[in-house]
């Protein structure tokens, strides 16, 4: 188990190239992470700079279009109907209301929305209405993701058919850690349904979750078990838990120090170097200048807007002025391809 960095020479000529191996080891993987930090960011901004604009950072905005009330169990969650978090429970969104505050985010300068649903799975009833969300954020000329939990093929295709074109699943953290959070879904759960939307053609959206009292060689696990997905998800979200009082994570979680934030943020850009990887929840408590180290290690998507779901979010300004500070600049907007 990798605790401390130190200086481990990476041999491999794969490694070397900038080319990932065919599947990746934990072995791999953690002597890249324990590499010289110096040595780690290069590797993962050279390959960053292959993929995408080192200046630009694509702006989300996420929203909670049903809240509360999940009859999961998952320790880290504010939304579980199991713990008193003081979330309360919300039915289904209208479908014009959420069509308004996508032109919202839409005019702040976010170029993908987010729609996350607090369900086990959703009931086929649902279906009509979130469908109908995607037609309609679609039509402003937005990416649209969701997030509604476990899914059928059925149901992926008729997201497919309604043009989403990300399905956000995370898997959260390492296998082995796993158990420790969630009794009441497995890891081969949640990797059956990002199969299921990979074949349905729709983009996959999916990382994890540090700081809930996993060890690094898990947060590294879980990177790798993403790597290997064929293909890796074109989106990896890490997000860093937030203390929410009354879930079980609340006894065992402890901050991540934020150099070993930026080394997780550059070993992901290196494992999968074609992919988005966003900072996510836990940014409010970032610095300015670990932001800064995310970015240069390949971060290159933020969500903006105040509230994430139920967690804080830095201000719309706040980004503003850090990426000008940075003479970084917001992505601009696109029409989706799908």
């Amino acid at each position: 188990m990798i605790v401390e960095p130190n200086a481990v020479t990476i041999s491999s000529p794969a490694m070397q190239a900038g080319r990932p191996p065919q599947n990746w080891t934990a072995e791999a993987a953690e002597a890249l992470y324990a590499s010289p930090f110096p040595e780690l960011m290069f590797r993962a901004q050279s390959l960053h700079r292959q993929h995408f604009d080192p200046t630009e950072i694509e702006q989300a905005s996420l929203l909670s279009i049903k809240t509360g009330g999940c009859p999961e169990d998952c320790g880290y969650c504010s939304q579980s109907a199991r713990y008193d978090t003081g979330v309360k429970a919300t039915k289904l969104m209208e479908v014009e209301r959420v069509v308004a505050e996508a032109r919202r985010a839409k005019e702040g300068g976010a170029t993908r929305f987010c729609m996350g649903a607090a369900w086990r799975s959703p009931k086929d009833r649902d279906m009509d209405k979130v469908c109908a969300m995607i037609g309609g954020v679609r039509a402003l000329g937005l990416e649209t993701c969701v997030t509604l939990g476990m899914l059928t093929p059925d149901q992926v295709e008729r997201l497919s058919d309604a043009g989403l074109d990300f399905y956000n699943h995370n898997i959260d953290t390492s296998r082995e850690f796993y158990p420790e959070i969630i009794t009441t879904r497995t890891m081969d759960d949640r990797l059956e349904t990002l199969a299921h939307v990979r074949d349905g053609g729709i983009k996959v959206c999916s990382g994890g979750i540090v700081g809930m009292g996993e060890t690094i060689a898990d947060r590294i696990g879980m990177l790798v078990i993403l790597a290997n997905l064929d293909p890796p998800p074109e989106s990896v979200p890490l997000n860093m838990w937030n203390e929410i009082r009354g879930t079980p994570v609340m006894d065992k979680g402890e901050p991540v120090d934020p150099i070993a934030f930026v080394r997780l943020v550059a070993l992901a850009r290196i494992l999968m170097p074609e992919s988005v990887v966003r900072l996510s929840a836990g940014r409010h408590a970032m610095s300015d200048e670990t932001q800064s180290l995310c970015f240069l290690a390949g971060a290159n998507s933020i969500f903006t807007g105040d509230v994430l779901l139920t967690t804080g979010n830095p201000q719309r300004q706040q980004d503003a002025a850090l990426l000008s500070k940075l003479g970084m600049r917001a992505a601009t907007l696109q029409a989706s391809s799908r």
